[in-house]
C-alpha cells in the first residue's frame, strides 16, 4: 500500500502496541479473537487509536464526519430534538462526540430556537477528542462528561459514527462449516487463524445472519456482538426513564442486503490519513477499523430488550425530513459566496452518490412520537 509515512513517534507508539497485542495472544495459547485484537487497537490505555494523543477527524486527521461538513447537519438534529425533548426532558446524551462539533452546533441551534437544555451529557472514550471537546464547549456550562451509560434517562440520546467503531467477531465459511477468524503470531507478523466456533458464535451467527447456510465457501463476515449488547443497554437506560429516543447514525445496511455474495470479504475497512483500505494489521493504533452496522440487528436488539424502533431511513431521508432545506435558505441564494459553499456541503450529506444513501439512521425509543415528516420517510419495514 502506498500511505503517508508515520512520524517516529507515531511509529514508536504503534510498536509499544503491537507489543502489547503479541503478549496478549501469547497469553492466549497462541490467539485471540479478532473482537479482541480490534479493542486493543481502538482502546488499549494510552496506545490504542481511540485513546492515544493524535488527531482523528479534519484535515490532520484520519478522516471527516458529517457534523465537520456543515453545522446545517447539526442544526437539523437540534429540530428533532426539540420535538423529542418537548415529549420528554430538556436533556441530551451523546455517545462519542468526536471533536465536540456536532455537540456545539445542536446546542447553538436550539439555544438560537429558545429551547432549553438543561443538561448536555458526553460518553467520549479518547482522552485528545475529550480535550478537543471541552474548549470547543467551553461557552456551554451545561456540558458534561459521563464514564458510561447513566442509569436511567428522559430524553435524546446521538450516536453519530459510534457502532462502526465497535469491535467485531469475524466468522468465515469453509467446507459447509463456520469457523471463527482469531489473530495470532507469524514470522514476527500478525496474521489470521482458522478457530473452531464455540457455542456463542454460534448463536450469534444463527440470530444475526439470514440464511446462513447457503452463503457460498470462502464468504466471511462480521458478528456486531459488542454493538447488539451496547443496544441493550440503551434500552435499559431508557426503559428506566419515562420517556426518550436514542438517534443513531452510521453506514450500513439491513441484513437482506448486507449478506450479499458481493460482500463476501467483509465490510472491515480501515481509515489512515483520509485514505482507506482493508488491512487491519497495518500500523496498530495509528489507523481507525470499523464495520458497516447490521441495522437489522440493531433494531432487534433494541426491540427485544423493550424499546421500541421509531423509525429507519437513509440519511438523505432523514435530514430533509428534519427540515435541513428550511435551514440552507437562511442563507440568501443570491449570495452566492455564502450560499454555494452551504449547497455543495449538503449535497454531499444527501446526495445518493456521496453520503446520503450509504448511510442510515436508526431511531428507537419509548414513550415519545417522530413529526410527521420523519415518520412519513419510515421504512422500518425494510429491516
Amino acid at each position: 500500500m502506498s500511505l503517508p509515512a508515520p512520524t517516529s513517534d507515531a511509529l514508536a507508539a504503534s510498536h509499544a502496541l503491537q507489543r502489547l497485542i503479541a503478549a496478549d495472544i501469547a497469553r492466549h495459547a497462541g490467539a485471540i479473537p479478532f473482537a479482541r485484537f480490534m479493542e486493543l487497537a481502538l482502546y488499549a490505555p494510552d496506545l490504542g487509536y481511540y485513546s492515544g494523543g493524535a488527531a482523528k477527524l479534519g484535515p490532520q486527521g484520519d478522516f471527516t464526519t458529517a457534523p465537520e461538513i456543515t453545522p446545517l447537519f447539526g442544526a437539523a438534529l437540534a429540530r428533532v430534538a426539540a420535538a423529542i425533548m418537548a415529549q420528554s426532558a430538556p436533556r441530551i446524551l451523546e455517545f462519542g462526540a468526536g471533536t465536540g462539533k456536532l455537540a456545539h452546533d445542536i446546542l447553538s441551534e436550539l439555544a438560537q430556537a429558545g429551547v432549553h437544555v438543561e443538561q448536555y451529557a458526553i460518553v467520549e472514550l479518547s482522552g485528545e477528542l475529550r480535550a478537543r471537546q471541552e474548549t470547543a464547549l467551553a461557552a456551554f456550562p451545561q456540558v458534561v462528561w459521563l464514564d458510561g451509560f447513566p442509569d436511567a434517562f428522559d430524553g435524546v440520546v446521538f450516536g453519530n459514527e459510534v457502532l462502526d467503531a465497535m469491535p467485531v467477531d469475524l466468522v468465515r465459511k469453509k467446507a459447509g462449516r463456520w469457523c471463527e477468524l482469531h489473530v495470532g503470531v507469524e514470522e514476527g507478523e500478525f496474521a489470521f487463524v482458522e478457530r473452531p466456533c464455540g457455542a456463542d458464535i454460534l448463536a450469534q451467527i444463527a440470530a444475526q445472519i439470514p440464511a446462513p447456510d447457503e452463503l457460498p465457501d470462502g464468504y466471511v463476515s462480521e458478528l456486531h456482538g459488542i454493538a447488539r449488547g451496547f443496544m441493550r443497554s440503551l434500552a435499559r437506560m431508557l426503559g428506566a426513564g419515562k420517556a426518550g429516543a436514542a438517534i443513531l447514525l452510521d453506514y450500513g445496511f439491513p441484513a437482506h442486503e448486507y449478506y450479499l455474495g458481493q460482500r463476501a470479504a467483509g465490510t472491515l475497512m480501515c481509515h489512515y490519513r483520509h485514505h482507506a483500505h482493508a488491512q487491519p494489521f497495518y500500523l496498530p493504533g495509528l489507523q481507525d477499523i470499523t464495520a458497516h452496522v447490521d441495522f437489522t440487528a440493531m433494531a432487534l436488539a433494541a426491540q427485544d430488550a423493550g424499546l421500541e424502533v421509531l423509525a429507519y431511513m437513509n440519511q438523505a431521508a432523514f435530514l430533509l425530513g428534519a427540515g435541513i432545506g428550511e435551514l440552507l435558505l437562511r442563507t440568501d441564494p443570491a449570495d452566492a459566496r455564502a450560499f454555494l459553499p452551504r449547497a455543495n456541503a449538503l449535497h454531499k450529506l444527501v446526495s445518493p452518490a456521496e453520503m446520503g444513501e450509504l448511510f442510515k439512521v436508526l431511531v428507537v425509543g419509548r414513550g415519545v412520537e417522530l413529526a410527521a415528516p420523519l415518520l412519513a420517510a419510515d421504512r422500518s419495514h425494510r429491516l
